[in-house]
């Protein structure tokens, strides 16, 4: 298994970043955090998985640990596959998928192109034990909170994850009204 890659990225093609290690050119299929990491410097270190086809070995690259942990779990999701998977991972932070698995918020994966009502279920089932802390009652009410704020964005014009950027930079205990009133504003 090659779990992570240190080298220069000498090339952005359409299906992923070339990496060269020791002169040693490796393709990777990378996440938009990889492959902005990778425009900053000289070096770049890459977290990778490789996966295994009979036919082929495809390398995907992620900024760090956790968004390759994620991936990870994504994969033994029925119906999901490493495209899927890495598409997933692209869209949002770790932590904001987390979140969204935590509050069964199907509807943002749902917002991911190739991912259906479905899959998005099927993900949302899967992985909640296995990514999502357990959430106690103040959690709970805190994540309705979060959705009914989320859902008033939506319904004034905000995209799915832009609703989700501008409740990101909002204190969650908070109530719904006040955190819709304080991006809105932040928006202004």
């Amino acid at each position: 298994m090659i779990a992570r890659l240190r080298g220069r990225a000498v090339a952005r093609r359409p299906d992923g970043l070339v990496l060269d290690v020791n002169g040693v050119g490796y393709l990777v299929a990378a996440t938009p955090r990889a492959l902005r990491r990778a425009d900053e410097g000289d070096e770049v270190t890459v977290e990778t998985y490789l996966h295994v086809r009979e036919d082929a070995l495809q390398l995907y690259g992620f900024a760090d640990a956790a968004e390759r942990e994620l991936f990870e779990h994504l994969l033994s999701v029925s119906g999901v596959g490493p495209k899927v998977a890495l598409a997933i991972v692209s869209g949002s932070t770790p932590d904001e998928l987390r979140r969204a698995i935590a509050r069964e918020d199907t509807a943002r994966f749902e917002a991911i192109p190739g991912i259906g009502k479905k899959t998005a279920q099927r993900v949302v089932l899967e992985l909640k034990e296995k990514v999502a802390a357990a959430s106690a009652a103040p959690e709970a009410r805190a994540a309705d909170s979060h959705l009914v704020a989320r859902d008033a964005l939506v319904e004034l014009g905000y995209t799915l994850v832009d609703a989700e950027r501008a409740l990101a930079e909002i204190d969650a205990e908070l109530p719904a009204e006040e955190r819709v009133r304080l991006a809105l504003r932040a928006a202004a």
